[in-house]
């Protein structure tokens, strides 16, 4: 799939944030323990072609524990306990969809073969140290793949939650584009109020439809 965003690839490596981005993650994954696995950062954008993109959804940073981190958002690999965040998505899929989920399998592949692009603002961290990689770079990289998704006239549905991801509502200009917000799923924000109960995910299949896609399968359960 990654070959889908040459186009895009092609209109960023150029640019001087790309070229000091690349020497930085050269030199710390030299000297560092980063996540995810060198071969994984670009993981999200192998698995979904920007032709197929109906969904994006946004998170700041991967994982920062041993075994967690995948390359795709609140996704982590099959054996690996579900995250906090993640056991609320799930538990706001049931409620809302009322599609059962196996709360054994974090890893949101499935999605991503569906057209979820599950897209960190921030590719890499450090080893238990989330935000290690917070830096500008990231910041004007993840600017150009909204800039890029906005050109695209297909309906795309951007899933924003937490006031980091929010932020990048205002990019999305597209008139067959739309953003859905909510509170994070993470405990401390979720159970506040402002994630249970929003029913995001049936609200992103509804605007699917009505313009003639097909709605996302959010069941991580294997069709029988």
């Amino acid at each position: 799939m990654i070959k889908d965003w040459d186009e895009f690839f092609r209109s960023v490596k150029e640019k001087p944030y790309a070229k000091s981005l690349k020497e930085f993650l050269k030199k710390e994954y030299a000297t560092k323990t980063v996540y995810p696995p060198r071969n994984l950062v670009y993981n999200a954008f192998e698995q979904t072609s920007p032709n197929e993109v109906k969904v994006v959804i946004l998170g700041q940073d991967p994982y920062h524990n041993p075994g967690e981190a995948m390359g795709l958002c609140f996704s982590v690999p099959e054996g690996i306990p579900l995250p906090p965040s993640l056991k609320n998505i799930y538990k706001e899929i049931q409620d809302d969809t009322k599609e059962e989920m196996d709360f054994e399998k974090g890893d949101l592949t499935c999605w991503a073969k569906q057209g979820v692009l599950l897209l960190n603002a921030y590719l890499t961290v450090v080893r238990n140290s989330p935000l290690s990689h917070k830096m500008d770079e990231y910041d004007k990289f993840v600017e150009d793949v909204f800039a890029f998704l906005e050109k695209r006239d297909q309906p795309i549905v951007y899933l924003l939650w937490g006031s980091f991801a929010k932020r990048y509502a205002r990019y999305v200009r597209n008139p067959n584009h739309v953003v859905i917000a909510a509170n994070h799923p993470s405990p401390l924000s979720a159970n506040r109020g402002g994630w249970f109960g929003t029913r995001v995910f049936s609200r992103c299949n509804v605007f699917l439809v009505e313009r003639g896609e097909t709605p996302i399968r959010w069941s991580n359960i294997a069709k029988r």
